[in-house]
This record gives C-alpha cells, sequence and structure tokens, in this order.
C-alpha cells in the first residue's frame, strides 16, 4: 500500500486521496503548511529569547565587575537603555504564588475569630473575609485577595497567628521571564512595543 494515495482522518482511518473532496485536500494542505510556517516562527522565538536572556545575564555580570561585585541570587526586573535613549530592553520576572498546607492552619483561625466577631454584628464581614478563600473554576485561591488579608489591622492573637500562617505558606510555583522591547523616535516622545506577540504585530 502506497501511503501517499491515502489521507488519515481525525478518527485514525486511513482514506483512499481520490474519495476526498478536492477543498478537503486543499484545506489539509493550507493548514499544514502554516502550523509549519509556525513551528519556523516559534523556533526562532524561542531561539531569540534564550540568547537575550543569556546576553542580558552576561552583560549584567560584565557590569557588576565592574564595580567588584559578584551577582548572585534570583535576578530581578531590569532596563538597558541605548545611548541615545531611542531603543530600551526591558527583562521582566513573573512569579506564580500557591500556598502550602498552612493555609489550612489559617483559615481555622480566622473561622474562630469570625465566628467569635460576627455573633453580635452584620454578616457581610463574615461574606467579606471569607471571599477571599473562594476557589475560581480551576480550583485556585486567589493570592492576591488572601494577601490582602495582611493590610487589616485587627488586634487579636489569633488573627496574627492566622496572618503568620499565611505569610509562611506562600510558595514561588513557578517564575516566567518576559523580555519587552521599546524604541521611540526622539527622548521627548512616549516609547512604542515592538510587538512579539503574533496578535500583536
Amino acid at each position: 500500500m502506497n501511503m501517499q494515495d491515502y489521507r488519515e482522518d481525525h478518527k485514525g482511518r486511513l482514506v483512499p486521496v481520490n474519495l476526498i473532496d478536492e477543498i478537503d485536500l486543499e484545506r489539509d494542505s493550507l493548514v499544514k503548511e502554516i502550523i509549519g510556517e509556525a513551528r519556523n516562527v516559534n523556533s526562532v522565538l524561542k531561539t531569540f529569547k534564550s540568547r537575550t536572556m543569556a546576553d542580558v545575564s552576561a552583560f549584567c555580570e560584565l557590569s557588576a565587575e565592574k564595580y567588584g561585585v559578584k551577582r548572585g541570587g534570583r535576578k530581578g526586573n531590569l532596563s538597558l537603555l541605548s545611548f541615545d535613549g531611542k531603543s530600551k530592553v526591558l527583562i521582566a520576572i513573573s512569579e506564580n504564588l500557591s500556598f502550602d498546607e498552612r493555609l489550612h492552619a489559617a483559615k481555622e483561625l480566622i473561622d474562630e475569630c469570625l465566628n467569635e466577631w460576627t455573633q453580635d454584628s452584620r454578616p457581610e464581614i463574615k461574606v467579606l473575609i471569607n471571599d477571599a478563600f473562594q476557589v475560581d473554576k480551576e480550583g485556585n485561591i486567589s493570592t492576591t485577595k488572601v494577601l490582602s488579608l495582611r493590610r487589616l489591622r485587627i488586634e487579636d492573637e489569633r488573627w496574627h497567628r492566622a496572618m503568620d500562617a499565611i505569610s509562611q505558606s506562600v510558595q514561588v510555583a513557578d517564575t516566567k521571564s518576559y523580555i519587552r522591547v521599546y524604541e521611540r523616535g526622539g527622548i521627548e516622545d512616549a516609547w512604542q512595543p515592538v510587538s512579539l506577540d503574533i496578535s500583536a504585530a
């Protein structure tokens, strides 16, 4: 059997080419051509990102050596500006946070406080604080909402223990690095992004 005479359909079946509509064959060819080009573009972007991150890191090491400083630890956000001030490279580090099992201990302590405080007060207070522990469609708790509870000035020993448990339960789930590139015509002009996003190109 010559495989060139057949095409695999979406159910994994081999269908003779002469039984497939011409428009379906043309669509198949177009999609596969676009996918092939997209893979090439994706490969170029990966290479660009990897090389850029390595080049920036090497430059930062060189700059630190000028002052007799040895760099170490996690690298933070930074901005590099061209000599004429018309080009800028921004490296942004984004950390996705999550909570470990200590968050459950914090919730128990908070519930103790709420049950006592809301006996003779409006139930909305309880709803507002409990909202911070609600999960989204993916089952994740909003780190922003939970961490914002630490800003509340509540003088209760159990509340302080709960806030300590929240602080200690924070874990860095993963770290992502982003490269943003900007240009401008002159020093007074606004920065214009050089888009590396296909949808914004």
